[in-house]
């Protein structure tokens, strides 16, 4: 009797059912314990914000007069707004298109790099450096200054290797010293000279310093008899260090101008052409008898070669692509050659043994392969460049800065640039956010269906 009352009053054995569900809660409650910081923090920093923006941006500037879709319709009546959508565009279809094509290429090259670590690594450094410290740097290296700017010192050095340059851009003739200026820049003599007799080109606006280390006084050519068929003369820097000296008249102390372009016009045509020695002296034998006009040609005179305006209104975008090209290069290519040394080799080894050369086996095996991870690398970089600010706004100089506007950057001048519209800003931020969800969901699907 006894031990039957027992045997009731003790409690019924717990099911193995009732254990898992009991350890299932325990388990969400820690699991939930664990992720409501984030959550929290997820909250603060993102949900409010985007529901802020998105109320605030039916409110005008003030933020206290209810305007409903005003700020969205003006959003695409403004210029400037309309130029960062184009903009951005730009930025949306040419840089993720050249980052994915980069990093395929190099992750398929370094493969068959010897020292394929340090070039990754060196290829990926430039993911250390901020984007401030980037446009700082690419700022100074697209400066049109090529004592400054790293690029237009290269442009130009080319330039002049194959063109050359001017001597003397600086220098030009007295008035009423016999020479007249051009509407083209060269200078021609008022009267006309004829074979057996001398000319004297007497110039000024060169610095003593400037002259070419093969200089030589002007005086002993400028002395020299003409012979009866040739028509001779010196050019010369009608300039005495020091002082003294007579305008116009060749002193002793006065030097010659050599590699200077003389030319012998006759009724419109040039006959005859010649280049000044070292003590500025030049000639022209076997002339017919006649009279003549000699002409310094424009090209003596022209200012050096500056190099391109990389951040002139033309090339300041594609500019700002380039130093973004430069930081996330080797991003791309860690990424793709991730997936690149996950491929079955037996493929890519069989495709070779059945007759496929490289470019083959780089397009029908490699590059299909390669899909998914060309996709996530590709829409990655989409979502980047739809936000991108730093580069713009620190490489872009003052004056073509709403040349170069994208969404983000309009976003910021229209709220704290300078527009003090916060309500405008805020459409525009919604506009922004529009625009990058598609984008995300469709990473967020790839990543899903590759965990899958």
């Amino acid at each position: 009797m006894t031990a039957t009352l027992l045997k009731q009053a003790s409690p019924p054995p717990v099911g193995m059912a009732d254990r898992r569900r009991r350890a299932r809660r325990r388990g969400r409650i820690i699991a939930i314990a664990f992720v409501f910081p984030a959550l929290l923090l997820l909250g603060a920093l993102v949900v409010y914000p985007v529901l802020f923006s998105v109320g605030r941006s039916f409110f005008d500037a003030s933020g206290t007069r209810f305007v409903g879709g005003d700020n969205y319709s003006a959003m695409f009546r403004d210029p400037a707004t309309i130029k960062a959508i184009r903009n951005t565009t730009i930025w949306v279809v040419v840089a993720p298109a050249l980052l994915t094509a980069l990093g395929l290429i190099l992750a398929v090259l370094v493969e068959k790099v010897r020292w394929a670590t340090a070039f990754k690594l060196l290829l990926f450094m430039p993911m250390a450096v901020s984007f401030l410290a980037a446009g700082i740097i690419f700022r100074l290296a697209y400066d049109e200054d090529p004592d400054k700017g790293v690029l237009n010192a290269a442009v130009v050095s080319v330039h002049d290797a194959f063109k050359g340059t001017s001597s003397y851009p600086t220098a030009r003739a007295r008035d009423g010293q016999g020479l007249t200026k051009g509407a083209d820049g060269s200078y021609r003599t008022t009267a006309a000279a004829s074979p057996g007799h001398a000319v004297d080109l007497g110039l000024v606006g060169v610095l003593a310093d400037d002259l070419p280390g093969d200089a030589r006084p002007a005086y002993p050519a400028a002395v020299r008899k003409a012979a009866p068929d040739e028509l001779r003369g010196v050019v010369y820097l009608d300039f005495t260090r020091g002082g003294g000296g007579e305008q116009g008249k060749v002193d002793r102390q006065e030097s010659g101008l050599p590699g200077i372009e003389v030319e012998a016009v006759r009724d419109g045509k040039t006959v005859a052409s010649a280049t000044t020695a070292a003590d500025g002296s030049f000639r022209f034998g076997g002339l017919d008898p006649g009279s003549y006009a000699l002409t310094l040609p424009a090209s003596n005179f022209a200012p050096p070669y500056d190099g391109i305006s990389w951040l002139g209104p033309a090339l300041v975008t594609p500019a700002i692509i380039g130093a973004y090209l430069w930081i996330w290069t080797g991003f791309a290519m860690v990424l793709i050659g991730a997936g690149l040394a996950s491929l079955p080799r037996d493929a890519l080894e069989a495709a070779r043994m059945d007759g496929a050369n490289e470019w083959q086996v780089f397009r029908r095996i490699t590059v299909p392969l390669l899909g998914p991870v060309l996709t996530v690398v590709f829409v990655t970089l989409v979502i980047n460049v739809m936000k991108v600010f730093d580069l713009v706004y620190i490489i872009a100089p003052g004056p073509v800065q709403e040349d170069a506007t994208v969404l983000a950057t309009q976003m910021w001048l229209v709220s704290f640039g300078g527009g003090n519209d916060q309500g405008l800003g805020s459409a525009l931020g919604v506009l922004l956010l529009l625009l990058v969800i598609p984008a995300m969901v469709f990473n967020v699907r790839r990543f899903r269906g590759s965990q899958r």
